[in-house]
């Protein structure tokens, strides 16, 4: 039983429309402690009710519950034809594609779109993920190392493209969620947006849920408040709908979207290579793909659903361990290799399309997680959508694999864990670095064995190895240290 609160329980009812309300919908015993409430404690129980769009949440709890039990339809393999590899790409393809994308965002079409509403929990942090510093010689966060690379692709548009007619800054949209966001928010104002002008940055925040018992009931939290969760990293569409950024985005004139997670050091942030190659295809949606290293890596791959059917992700745990290691006697790959690494590039047309589609649809993932509530940690549901949830809304999904050494460095755990480290992260960007400064003609000494160090290349002196030749040729340099101008 719990105790009475200090100050006098009050007796009054509780509202009468939002009980029938919480009635209709099976949800009437959040107010199950109502005459144990202070006066105050009641108010915020009534406020935190009124809050939750009860027709909307009742409606995702009936079609989250009822597609569980539905059988998906069988997995293929992505078809060839639906991927283009680096083996096949051509350095005619790459300066094409290059030069496309250039062109388009020289002409304010392309929009960046960040997934950030992560808190450093794994690596040891409360702060947003994006602060996180892996220990690379300049000591830059996350967020600062892609905030340069913005800066970096919006000069080199301006060069390559605009004639020098003047940079056109690219926007960004950076999703954090309610755990993140004032932090997130003054971190980027503290450093000044890391040299970007603070109105090409727009903070939105992804929506919760509450979260329910295995029967679909709310859980409570405290006598007071629901229990409630983020909503996924899928949660970016309704969010972007909600909070009116794909009409901002329209009036800009931006029609492309590239979008990613904060917590990859090695990202291409706004790759106008891809960014090209996605235009050439003309496709509603694209996605960054890297081979699996070994049949039980535990990484999501891209399948086809049902013949002819659109292209989905599918867990590495939903994958039969059979399926996992079949080989294509064809290309000797695996049959399922294509791992998903939230590298996206979408139309914000598609988009909106997405965010209705969604809506209606109304089926999150049920997460099975223990959840602090009053009986102590409850075991139930966290309802989430994924950012990959778009793909089966388009008929035309296209893949296109990038190097993993090049352009994926995941901060995942925390040092002393076995993957995907800070440590391991920093070792890839200066060994990608390394090989950048040695083919412009840079040489390297070194105190430590090489493997265990490198150099750092500002992301404002080159953004994939580019124009390093002035800095680097014939000049000697100790790692670890950071190339800047």
């Amino acid at each position: 039983m719990r105790e009475p609160s200090m100050e006098t329980v009050s007796l009054s009812p509780p509202p009468q429309a939002l009980l029938e309300r919480l009635k209709d919908y099976g949800q009437e015993d959040a107010f199950s402690l109502w005459d144990e409430l202070s006066s105050e404690e009641k108010d915020l129980l009534v406020k935190d009710i009124e809050n939750v769009d009860l027709p909307r949440i009742d409606r995702i709890i009936r079609c989250s519950f009822h597609s569980q039990g539905l059988p998906a339809a069988a997995i293929e393999p992505v078809p060839e034809s639906c991927v283009s590899t680096v083996e096949e790409r051509t350095m005619e393809d790459r300066e094409k594609w290059w030069k496309m994308g250039m062109k388009a965002i020289a002409e304010g079409k392309l929009g960046v779109l960040l997934l950030s509403g992560g808190q450093g929990t794994r690596l040891g942090s409360s702060d947003p993920k994006g602060c996180f510093n892996i220990g690379l010689p300049s000591g830059k966060s996350l967020f600062h190392l892609q905030a340069e690379r913005i800066l970096c692709i919006q000069r080199l548009a301006a060069i390559t493209a605009n004639e020098g007619a003047g940079i056109v800054p690219i926007q960004w949209y950076i999703m954090t969620s309610p755990f993140t966001d004032e932090a997130t928010r003054k971190y980027f104002e503290s450093h000044k947006y890391f040299g970007l002008e603070a109105d090409q940055v727009t903070f939105f925040q992804q929506g919760t849920i509450p979260c329910v018992s295995k029967d679909g009931r709310f859980i409570m939290e405290t006598p007071y408040r629901v229990a409630k969760s983020p909503d996924g990293n899928g949660g970016v569409y309704t969010a972007l709908k909600s909070s009116r950024l794909l009409e901002d985005m329209n009036s800009r004139g931006i029609k492309f979207v590239d979008c990613y997670g904060v917590d990859n050091a090695l990202v291409r942030v706004a790759d106008p290579t891809f960014l090209g190659f996605f235009i050439d295809k003309g496709v509603s949606a694209a996605a960054k793909v890297v081979r699996k290293a070994y049949p039980q890596e535990k990484v999501g791959v891209f399948v086809r659903r049902g013949k002819g059917g659109p292209l989905a992700v599918v867990e590495y745990s939903e994958l039969d361990p059979s399926l996992s290691s079949a080989v294509n006697q064809e290309t000797g790959r695996l049959r399922f290799c294509w791992s998903n690494v939230c590298l996206h590039m979408f139309t914000v047309d598609f988009l909106n399309q997405v965010a209705n589609g969604l809506e209606k649809d109304s089926i999150y993932h049920l997460a099975e997680k223990k959840i602090p509530s009053i009986h102590g940690q409850t075991v139930g549901y966290k309802l989430e959508q994924f950012i990959f949830d778009a793909f089966p809304y388009t008929p035309s999904t296209t893949l296109f694999e990038v190097v993993r050494e090049e352009e994926f460095a995941p901060v995942k755990n925390s040092n002393g864990s076995n993957f995907d480290t800070p440590d391991s992260a920093k070792l890839l960007v200066l060994r990608l670095h390394t090989r950048w400064v040695v083919a412009a003609g840079g040489f390297l000494t070194h105190s430590v064995p090489l493997y265990a160090t490198g150099v750092e290349v500002s992301p404002l002196c080159s953004y994939a190895g580019e124009n390093l030749e002035s800095i680097c040729r014939g000049r000697t340099f100790h790692a670890p240290c950071e190339i800047s101008f």
